[in-house]
C-alpha cells in the first residue's frame, strides 16, 4: 500500500540511506482520480478485504477498553448514513462533531463523508461562544456530540436557526435529541453511496485563530492524497520497507492530538485508516506518563506528538526507555519549531530523530523531514516533501535568496508542473480572504502561509516565527522561537513565550513568559541564570531583558501559544502605565 502514497518507490540507495530528496522529488508524480471519497480510501475498501483487521483501539481514563474492526466500522458508518439522511441531511450540508477521540467519531467521519455532506470537527474544549461562532459560520445544519457538550449546545439553539437536530453520543439525550444508539439499531447497515469527485468539499475544518478571528478552510476529498507524501515520510515509510513495498507493516498510530483539528484528523486518523493500520483512540488528559503508558500498552510504533508535549515528557520522564518497554519506530511533531533541545533529547531518550513537520490546515504536510532517506538538521523544520513546490518568498513574490528571511509558500503546482491536490477549495464565505492568501494568477501562484523562514542553500527551511510573532527591538529583528528554544534548553524551564514589551526608548523589550518544570521556584537569581543562557549562546540583543513565570502559557486547542494573548497584556499593561 505504500504505492499508494507514492507514484514511485524509493530509489535504493548504493550505500546506506544518504540523501535521496533530489531523486524523491524527481521520480515522484501525483496520481489523482477523477472520482476519490475519504470513506472509500480510508475504510469501505478494507472493510471488504481485511475486515477483520483492528481499526480503532479505544481506552479511556477509567480503564474501559475496546478494539473495533474495519467491517465494524464499515457497518456502523453504513447506519449512521441511513440515519443522517433520515433526518434530511443532504450532500454539501455541514453536520458539527464534537466528540473526543474515540470509535463513534471515526464513524461519523465516515458516513458523513459516503453520504456527501460536510464534516465540521469542533474541539469539545470550545466555550459556548466559540462553538456558537462556528456554529453559525458553518450553517451545520445536524449535530453530533458527545453528551458532556450537550447543556452548552442547547443554550445556542435559538441563535443557530440552521442546527435541526442533536444526535448524542453516550448519555445524556433529552426531548428532541437523539441518542446514538437509538438512532443507528433501527437503521440497515448497507448503504449504497455515489461517487465523489475528487474536488468536492469533505470537510470544514476552522482555523485555530492566532492571527484573527478563525476561518473556515473548506478541504476537498483530495487533499487526503496531498497529504500522503508527508505522512509516510514523516513516519518513516510508516512501517513499510521504501525500497520493497510489498513487506507488511505492523505499524500501530497513537496521537494525543485532538482528531477536531488538522493535526489529529489528517495527520493521524485519516492517513492511518487510509493505510489499513490501527489508531489508539485515547479518552482523557494528556499527561506524560499517561503517554509513555498507553504507547507500552498498545504497542505504538509511529506518533505525532507535538512540541508542548515532547518538551512535558523530556521534563517529567528524562529517560523513558530505563521505565518503559517502548517499540517507537519514528514521530513527527508539528504545531511550533521543535527546537534543538528535544531533538537532542528524542534521539538520545527515544532512540530516533525526530521528524519535524509544518503545514497548516489550508495547505497541510508540505514541508519535513524524513530521517530514514535524507538527514535531518537540529533545529530545522526540513524540506518541502514530494511533491510539494516550495519556496520563501517576498512581498513582491519573488523568491528570496538563501539566508534571507521571508514568507513561507507553496506553489499550486509541483516541480513537474502538475496541480498539487493539498490544497483547500477556500474559506468558507470569504473570497477576499481567499484572495489575499495567493500570490500571482489564480492558476499559477504562491499560497502564503503567514509563517517567516529562511531557507539555506540545500533547502532547508529555518523557522522564525509566525509574520505577526517577529518584531523589532532597539533595530534589531526578534524571532521568539529560538530564544523560546534557549530558554527550554534550563532544566528549571517547563515551556517559555518569547513577545515584545513595549518600550519608549527601544520600540520594544524582548519579554519572556516562562513555566517552571516541576520541583522549581522563580527567583531573582534564575532570572539571572536564564538571562545568561540567551546571552551565552544567542546575539547579546536576544536576551530577555524581562522574565516573568507564571503557571501556564495560553494556548489554542491545537496546542500552539497564543502569543497574540500575551502581546496584548503587555500592550494594556503599558497603556495602563
Amino acid at each position: 500500500m505504500a504505492q499508494d502514497a507514492l507514484a514511485a518507490p524509493a530509489p535504493r540507495p548504493a550505500d546506506g540511506p544518504g540523501d535521496l530528496h533530489a531523486a524523491l522529488h524527481a521520480g515522484f508524480r501525483w496520481r489523482v482520480p477523477p472520482d476519490f471519497s475519504l470513506a472509500e480510501a480510508c475504510c469501505g475498501r478494507w472493510a471488504r478485504d481485511t475486515p477483520e483487521a483492528t481499526a480503532v483501539i479505544f481506552e479511556d481514563e477509567g480503564g474501559s477498553r475496546a478494539s473495533y474492526s474495519y467491517g465494524q466500522l464499515q457497518r456502523a458508518a453504513n447506519r449512521l448514513s441511513n440515519a443522517l439522511a433520515r433526518r434530511g441531511v443532504r450532500t454539501g450540508e455541514r453536520v458539527a462533531l464534537i466528540l473526543p477521540q474515540r470509535f463513534e467519531t471515526a464513524v461519523a467521519h465516515i458516513a458523513i463523508n459516503q453520504l456527501g455532506a460536510v464534516a465540521v470537527p469542533l474541539s469539545m474544549l470550545f466555550g459556548p461562544d466559540a462553538l456558537q461562532y462556528r456554529l453559525q459560520d458553518s450553517g451545520a445544519v445536524l449535530a453530533i456530540a458527545e453528551g458532556s457538550v450537550l447543556p452548552a449546545l442547547r443554550g445556542l439553539r435559538d441563535s443557530c436557526p440552521a442546527l435541526r437536530e442533536l444526535i448524542a453520543v453516550g448519555e445524556g439525550a433529552g426531548a428532541g435529541e437523539s441518542a446514538w444508539m437509538d438512532a443507528l439499531q433501527s437503521e440497515d447497515a448497507r448503504f449504497t453511496s455515489a461517487a465523489a469527485h475528487a474536488d468536492a468539499a469533505a470537510v470544514l475544518i476552522y482555523t485555530s485563530g492566532t492571527t484573527g478571528p478563525p476561518k473556515g478552510a473548506l478541504i476537498p476529498q483530495r487533499a487526503l492524497i496531498g497529504n500522503l507524501s508527508g505522512f509516510v515520510a514523516s513516519q518513516n515509510w510508516f512501517g513499510f520497507d521504501p525500497f520493497d513495498a510489498s513487506r507488511p507493516s505492523g505499524a500501530v498510530f497513537w496521537s494525543p492530538a485532538d482528531w477536531a483539528w488538522t493535526g489529529g484528523l489528517m495527520d493521524a486518523l485519516l492517513p492511518t485508516l487510509y493505510f489499513g493500520r490501527p489508531i489508539v483512540a485515547f479518552q482523557g488528559r494528556f499527561s506524560p506518563q499517561r503517554a509513555f503508558e498507553l504507547m507500552q500498552r498498545h504497542g505504538v510504533t509511529h506518533s505525532f506528538l507535538f512540541p508542548t508535549a515532547l518538551k512535558a515528557m523530556m521534563k517529567a520522564v528524562p529517560e523513558p526507555r530505563r521505565h518503559y518497554r517502548l517499540r517507537l519506530e519514528a514521530v513527527m511533531s508539528a504545531g511550533e519549531a521543535v527546537g534543538d533541545a528535544v531533538f537532542r533529547w528524542c534521539q538520545q531518550a527515544l532512540g530516533l530523530t525526530v521528524n519535524e513537520m509544518f503545514g497548516q490546515t489550508e495547505i497541510n504536510y508540505v514541508v519535513g523531514n524524513c530521517s530514514r532517506l535524507w538527514p535531518a538538521r537540529p533545529g530545522s523544520m526540513g524540506r518541502a516533501y514530494p511533491g510539494h513546490r516550495v519556496a520563501v518568498i517576498d512581498e513582491a513574490g519573488k523568491t528570496c535568496p538563501p539566508g534571507a528571511p521571508g514568507d513561507v509558500a507553496v506553489h499550486r503546482r509541483d516541480v513537474h508542473g502538475d496541480p498539487d491536490p493539498v490544497f483547500f477549495l477556500g474559506y468558507w464565505n470569504r473570497p477576499e480572504a481567499t484572495a489575499a492568501k495567493f500570490t500571482g494568477d489564480p492558476a499559477d501562484s504562491w499560497c502564503r502561509t503567514g509563517d517567516t523562514a529562511v531557507m539555506d542553500a540545500d533547502g532547508y527551511l529555518w523557522y522564525q516565527g509566525r509574520s505577526d510573532d517577529l518584531f523589532k527591538s532597539a533595530g534589531y529583528r526578534i524571532g521568539p522561537s529560538e530564544i523560546e528554544n534557549c530558554l527550554v534548553k534550563h532544566p528549571a524551564v517547563a515551556n517559555a513565550a518569547v513577545v515584545p514589551k513595549p518600550d519608549a526608548e527601544r520600540g520594544a523589550l524582548v519579554k519572556a513568559f516562562v513555566v517552571l518544570a516541576p520541583g522549581h521556584q522563580g527567583s531573582d537569581a534564575l532570572v539571572e541564570a536564564l538571562q545568561a543562557l540567551v546571552k551565552g549562546q544567542l546575539a547579546p540583543y536576544e536576551y530577555p531583558k524581562e522574565i516573568e513565570f507564571i503557571e501556564a502559557l495560553p494556548m489554542t486547542t491545537t496546542g500552539k501559544v497564543q502569543r497574540a494573548v500575551l502581546r496584548q497584556l503587555e500592550a494594556q499593561r503599558a497603556a495602563g502605565a
